[in-house]
Parts: C-alpha cells; sequence; structure tokens
C-alpha cells in the first residue's frame, strides 16, 4: 500500500508494512534505460535518503534513464518509528521491502556504510533479483566488531543493564542511540564468521582516511564472497562518507561500468 505526492526527481511514497510507513521515492527507467538494471541505494545508520550520496547518483542516473530507488529504514528520516527502536533485522526486512514492493527487475544495490551490510542481506535474501553490488565503506557485523568488541567495560555494562549507551556523534548533534536491542539482534545477522554466498559481480569504495570503518574490512569482504568478479577501489585521502566532488565521480562511475558490464537484462 503507498500513498503519493509530488516530489522533484520522482514521486514520493510510503510504503506501509504493519503498523510502519517506509519513505521512499522511486524514479521509472526512461526511454534508455529500458532493458537495464534498476539501481537502488541503502543508506547508513542513522542517515537519510537525503544523503548527498543518494541525490547525486540519483541525479546520474536519472539522465542516463535508469530506474532509481532510495528509501528511509523504520526509524530514519521521513519513516515512521523511533530510531531507537530499530535493529538491524528490522531494517533489513525494510530494504528487503522495498526490494520487492517497488522496484522491478534486476537491480543493482549501492550501499553505504551500514548500507553495505544490508545490501549484502538482501543480495542473500534475493540473489535472483540482485545484478551486482556497489560498496561504500560497506560496514558488515559493525555491531558486533566495531561497537561491542571495542567498547569499554563499563558502557558494555551500561548496555546491557539500562539497555541503551548514548554514543555522542561525530556527524550531528545528535547522539546515537546504541541500544542492547540493537547489539543482540546484530549478532543473528554477522557474515563475516564464514563465507559469503553471492557470486554477482561486487565493487567495493573504501577511503584508506576512514575513521569508522578500516578500509581493511573491504578486502575481507572481497576475500569472504564466492564470487570471482570483486573489485576494491582505495582511495588514499578519503573518508568516511566519500561525499567529495571526485568521490561522487568515483561512485557514478563504478555504477555506471557496471550497468555497462551487465549489459541488457
Amino acid at each position: 500500500m503507498t500513498e503519493t505526492a509530488a516530489h522533484p526527481g520522482g514521486a514520493h511514497h510510503s510504503l506501509t508494512r504493519g503498523a510502519a510507513t517506509i519513505a521512499y521515492h522511486h524514479t521509472p527507467a526512461g526511454p534508455s534505460g529500458q532493458g537495464k538494471p534498476g539501481v537502488m541505494f541503502l543508506g547508513g545508520f542513522m542517515s537519510d535518503m537525503t544523503g548527498g550520496k543518494a541525490t547525486a547518483l540519483e541525479a546520474w542516473a536519472v539522465e542516463r534513464g535508469l530506474s532509481f530507488t532510495r528509501f528511509d529504514y523504520q526509524g530514519h528520516g521521513a519513516s515512521s518509528g523511533r530510531f531507537a527502536d530499530g535493529t538491524i533485522g528490522l531494517w533489513a526486512d525494510d530494504a528487503l521491502a522495498v526490494l520487492d514492493q517497488v522496484t522491478a527487475g534486476p537491480q543493482i544495490l549501492v550501499g553505504s556504510s551500514m548500507g553495505g551490510w544490508m545490501m549484502l542481506l538482501t543480495a542473500l535474501r534475493r540473489p535472483e533479483r540482485v545484478a551486482g553490488l556497489v560498496g561504500i565503506a560497506p560496514a558488515p557485523d559493525f555491531t558486533e566488531d566495531l561497537m561491542w568488541d571495542i567498547f569499554e567495560p563499563g558502557i558494555r555494562r551500561r548496555i546491557m543493564e539500562e539497555g541503551v549507551w548514548n554514543r555522542p556523534s561525530e556527524y550531528g548533534p545528535e547522539p546515537q542511540p546504541i541500544t542492547r536491542a540493537l547489539i543482540e539482534d546484530g549478532r543473528n545477522h554477522l557474515l563475516l564468521r564464514g563465507p559469503i554466498a553471492f557470486g554477482g559481480p561486487v565493487r567495493l569504495l573504501h577511503g584508506q582516511c576512514d575513521p569508522d570503518v578500516p578500509w581493511q574490512l573491504s578486502l575481507r569482504i572481497a576475500e569472504a564472497l564466492t564470487g570471482d568478479d570483486v573489485r576494491v577501489t582505495l582511495v588514499k585521502d578519503g573518508d568516511h562518507r566519500l561525499s567529495r566532488p571526485q568521490d561522487l565521480d568515483l561512485l557514478c562511475r563504478t555504477v555506471g561500468a557496471l550497468v555497462d558490464e551487465i549489459g541488457v537484462v
């Protein structure tokens, strides 16, 4: 079920999932994009679909006639719910709902940070719908490897006993609520403890000055993927966001090359 309102760059919809509403923008393919895979953007932890990477990639895709979809997980942006109530499983289900109910045909999933975890989970659940993956500082397993494993004992104790620790954020005035549910549910979705059974083409972009997600994580993902068509591009002076003009240009070129390589679908 969707509600529609006018919005530049495509209609603004909301998808009803139980009691929740998932906000998204979808632009269908134009004549030049017929028969080519669509592009679906999956954002990061506490980010939303109005960010620079999502909108820059949308403008690029629409100019080329490609179908493009971006959305907000529950508790993010224009979607319903509280961020603190979210978990990896909940947000992965949101991504799957958008893939299933909004997009048509094969899609290239583009995942930024946490969205990189989401795109991998989605590809494993719908391999027949996913033509390829592009990760931007992808962060699978971050709740365990980049949070729990490096938290001090006092912080761990607070999360377990009080249910939440509000971590100061460098990306905005609001702290990040790290909940016990987030940590515990994350353990149900860990991917880097074994092979990642996706055989399609994968491109990973990672800044070597990323203070949040070590660039070596992209190499671990490349090693874990069962397919051979995997390439990692390191940006020596790139940060976590990879949102500078040259970074956005690299992103669009990477997605464009993948569209061309996949060809007509």
